[in-house]
């Protein structure tokens, strides 16, 4: 490696692990590190590359040639889909405000990425992904794990990135790099474009030298901007509130991300307007505030979805209306249903045919509470939210204390009442997949704006106990490099954060290996493992559609199918084998004890649950579209389908013409 007039010599995977760490971003005042990581799984095709990187720059240290910078931190993954789920959660869990890289080989070890690349996008969370490719040069191929694609010779597997990234490229030749890493920054630190960024890197150009820019490795700060919203934007939102009756906030990860739950929270009471959450949005204002609803959609609580079908204007804030949360087009249901939309992104902040605000959550929620100062919704619309609020909270109680089935089984919502009341309220609760994430939506009480963590954009089956890692990484790195931002309490610094990884069979079964990547680090989860012999959710979803929970439960094969005896599956064993500590939860006294047992462990911990999954958790009438089949020799179809069509009358379509100020000319 040598420093000539303005360059520095270097290989490509060099000047990439240069350049991460010389990257900050910046939002009101507050510039941090931007990468916290690079996860790595190394084969042929990033070995000598990335790697050989990441050993020089961790052998250097805080050297000279970097700055005095420390080196970027490597983690040993196991799995490459688990390494971005991590990496993915670390970033959600620091606003979007930090992210990691992940680097895997040419072949099956990048395509692992690619559903991991997908979460990424589709929950707008930064992670660059710098999976090795096939020869730029092309002097042996086919080379081992090439794709040979007839009609192009430059196509490989690593194309399957395109469409699941906001931003991708092939570096063929090592000055493509610059302009490349410069657009990858753009993409990752932008609120309303981030997502997956990949940069494939041929395993022949990672190892060729190349005089740099030196500049390219000088400090960059990146500043995540605030937009605010456009006057004529907000004078219409603000007369449309102003002239509602039923209005209903419905917050989503927007606020959390923006750090606007301050904000919302003010605007709820000035206005007197309830709010409703979505799940990325669920922590927006505590459980047991006055406006909090709760959840919404269909996996809503009544009392969110009771206002949602009376409402005639819908304030929608930094949610993007997946079909959940509307519940597919049918929980909004008042014929003069109007909409605010209030979003970073102008994709969602046009849906729904509203009056929209393409700007910043924290600024536009500021904004529109300032200029409606003095105006309050109608005392009894404020009162009834209230009341259905408090309604569904002797609900949930109610659920927490169901306890056992009658063949002495835990049931879910227990399990879930009795992580709610055990955990602190700072706490951090993660989930992804299965039936669990709607009970959580409706059941836990969240007590902090950042306690809850479910990934539901995708719902991937496998994120949970990786996303569990990520989490409390993130956790940690706060703890130390956040110490002179003060919290909410005004101190300097923030106290350890447990982190529970609620999980069910089907999952962990897919998934739990980065387990043994905490226990490697040594850093602390508790995971919740609920045994119920096969998919939860699906099952009930399939009998719901007159399936009758086929293929849904795991048993061993007769003659006549998979319809056996359980399974004689050991997941405690098999947590165990991976290097936890593991407590096996008997009843609801016992799970109480043991989870209690795992908070004041420095280990990492499973604890063991049997639970019936036949028994549902209270539940809203919100409906969500999936299609029965239209004819059937099956009883249980046919009535199936009639009940479908009749749910298919109730959807809207929203696209009535946007509404109109009253100055408006035309």
């Amino acid at each position: 490696m040598s420093t000539s007039a303005g360059t520095t010599r270097l290989t490509v995977a060099q000047a990439v692990v240069r350049f991460l760490e010389a990257q900050h971003v910046e939002r009101d005042g507050v510039s941090r590190p931007f990468f916290a990581g690079c996860w790595g799984i190394f084969g042929h095709g990033n070995v000598a590359g990335v790697g050989q990187a990441l050993l020089e720059r961790e052998a250097a240290g805080e050297d000279a040639a970097s700055g005095g910078r420390p080196p970027l931190r490597f983690l040993h993954g196991r799995n490459e889909q688990a390494m971005v789920h991590a990496a993915v959660a670390y970033a959600r869990q620091y606003d979007r405000l930090r992210a990691m890289a992940v680097t895997a080989s040419v072949g099956p070890g990048s395509t692992n990425m690619v559903t991991g690349a997908a979460l990424a996008t589709i929950n707008r969370l930064p992670v660059l992904l710098l999976p090795g490719d096939t020869f730029a040069t092309r002097v042996a191929n086919p080379v081992l794990q090439e794709l040979e694609d007839p009609s192009s010779m430059d196509v490989s597997v690593n194309d399957a990135f395109r469409p699941v990234s906001r931003y991708w490229d092939r570096i063929a030749r090592p000055e493509q790099l610059a302009p490349a890493l410069l657009q990858a920054m753009r993409v990752l630190s932008d609120p309303a474009d981030t997502g997956a960024v990949t940069l494939c890197l041929p395993q022949d150009v990672q190892a060729e030298a190349h005089d740099f820019p030196t500049a390219l490795f000088a400090p960059r700060t990146w500043h995540v901007a605030r937009p605010v919203p456009e006057p004529f934007e907000l004078g219409r939102a603000v007369e449309l509130i102003r002239a509602a009756k039923r209005p209903l906030v419905v917050a989503g990860g927007g606020v959390i991300y923006a750090g606007a739950d301050d904000a919302l929270r003010a605007f709820a009471e000035a206005t007197g307007i309830p709010v409703g959450e979505t799940q990325a949005g669920k922590g927006s204002l505590p459980y047991d505030h006055p406006q909090a609803m709760g959840a919404i959609g269909a996996t809503g609580s009544t009392a969110a979805d009771a206002l949602a079908a009376e409402a005639d204007l819908v304030i929608g804030v930094g949610t993007r209306y997946s079909d959940f949360t509307t519940a597919s087009r049918t929980v909004f249901a008042a014929e003069d249903v109007q909409f605010v939309n209030v979003n970073v992104a102008r994709i969602d902040a046009l849906k729904l045919s509203g009056a929209s605000l393409v700007a910043d959550a924290k600024v536009a929620l500021e904004a529109m509470t300032q200029a409606l100062a003095g105006h309050r919704v109608d005392p009894a619309h404020t009162e009834r939210g209230v009341g259905l609020a408090r309604e569904w909270d002797r609900t949930v109680q109610s659920a927490y204390a169901h306890g056992a089935a009658d063949d002495g089984r835990l049931v879910q919502s227990a399990v879930i009442g009795a992580v709610n009341d055990v955990s602190d309220p700072r706490d951090v609760v993660v989930c992804a997949a299965g039936s669990m994430p709607g009970d959580l939506h409706k059941l836990w009480r969240t007590r902090d704006r950042k306690g809850y963590h479910v990934e539901y954009g995708y719902s991937c089956m496998g994120y949970e106990v990786a996303g569990g890692l990520g989490v409390k990484m993130a956790v940690l790195d706060q703890m130390g490099l956040d110490q002179a931002v003060p919290d909410d309490s005004g101190e300097g610094g923030q106290p350890d954060r447990d982190v529970f990884v609620m999980v069910g069979d089907g999952s962990w079964l897919m998934m739990s290996t980065e387990l043994v990547t905490a226990v490697a680090e040594g850093v602390k989860i508790i995971i919740v493992l609920v045994q119920n012999h096969g998919y939860a959710s699906i099952g009930a979803l399939s009998q719901s559609l007159g399936s009758q929970r086929f293929g849904t439960s795991y048993r061993y094969r007769t003659q006549t199918g998979l319809d056996g005896g359980t399974l004689p599956v050991d997941l405690a064993a098999n947590a165990a084998s991976l290097g936890a500590d593991v407590i096996v939860a008997e009843g609801p006294d016992d799970l109480r004890s043991a989870l209690q047992k795992a908070k004041e462990s420095p280990r990492s911990t499973v604890v063991h649950v049997e639970t019936d999954p036949l028994v549902p958790a209270p539940d809203s009438p919100a409906w969500w579209d999936v299609p029965v089949a239209e004819v059937s020799d099956l009883e249980s179809t046919r009535q199936a389908r009639v009940d479908y069509e009749q749910h298919k009358t109730t959807q809207r379509h929203h696209l009535d013409p946007a509404p109109r100020s009253e100055n408006d000319e035309s």
